[in-house]
């Protein structure tokens, strides 16, 4: 295999970190994976450990079809000898690998917070080596524990949705995304930038739509009001419950 594109990433990680993306994964190409002849989703920068990536495979094959394989790819070789043990083949494996994918060829790609430590400029080059092969790929960034995260569905270097999640019992306001967006839009998020106005129309929202039911039927109010004063949100009521807000990324 030739040398792995990328840089090591700080390697960060935690239990259940990328439950909500999970989650996602399973509803958006869930799909896509019942429908391939090889079922492969590629976890690339899974970190210093490989929770995640074990925790995805057991999700996948609960939620969409139990022959799904996942591949864990690193570019440090220490966090791929450390994955090993983990490693229950053919079902799930880990590489060395980088964006050239280690000359796989998935269905799904899952690439959280890798993207956050490279340049704005290099993003367009990444997306397009991850789906140069066809795969669909999730990119994204959330907190240390999962509770906020953003990502952005790819489909042949071209993105085409905008996902917010947030774990609405300690969702405090939609301000707190703005720390969280995908490396593509968080230097946007100043005014007269489309991401900045979405961010305040959802903040908006919130505050009008205080309520003494708790969070998640405010959110589910909040979401409503965003339709109805324009914005393209996708899905609908079982995906918004969830903390969820999905729109076009052209919007």
């Amino acid at each position: 295999m030739s040398r792995p594109i990328g840089a090591i990433t700080r390697g960060t990680t935690n239990p259940n970190r990328l439950r909500r993306v999970d989650n996602f994964i399973s509803y958006r190409c869930g799909g896509l994976l019942k429908e391939a002849a090889q079922p492969l989703v590629v976890d690339l920068g899974y970190g210093a450990t490989p929770v995640t990536a074990v925790e995805l495979r057991g999700r996948l094959a609960a939620s969409v079809r139990a022959d799904v394989a996942v591949v864990g790819l690193e570019i440090d070789p220490v966090r791929v000898s450390d994955a090993l043990p983990f490693a229950d083949p053919p079902w799930l494996e880990f590489r060395r690998g980088g964006f050239e994918l280690a000359g796989l060829t998935p269905v799904v790609v899952r690439a959280f917070n890798v993207l956050r430590q490279y340049a704005e400029d290099e993003v367009a080059a990444a997306w397009r080596a991850m789906t140069a092969t066809g795969a669909l790929l999730v990119e994204g960034t959330c907190d240390e524990l999962g509770r906020i995260a953003t990502w952005t569905v790819v489909e042949h270097g071209v993105p085409s949705t905008l996902t917010l999640s947030a774990r609405l019992p300690a969702f405090e306001h939609p301000a707190v995304f703005a720390e969280r967006l995908p490396k593509a839009l968080i230097h946007h998020n100043v005014p007269g930038h489309p991401v900045h106005e979405l961010l305040r129309a959802l903040g908006r929202a919130w505050e009008t739509e205080a309520t003494p039911f708790g969070p998640r039927q405010r959110w589910l109010a909040t979401v409503r009001r965003m339709r109805a004063e324009g914005w393209p949100v996708l899905d609908g009521p079982a995906r918004w419950r969830l903390g969820e807000l999905t729109l076009p990324w052209p919007v």
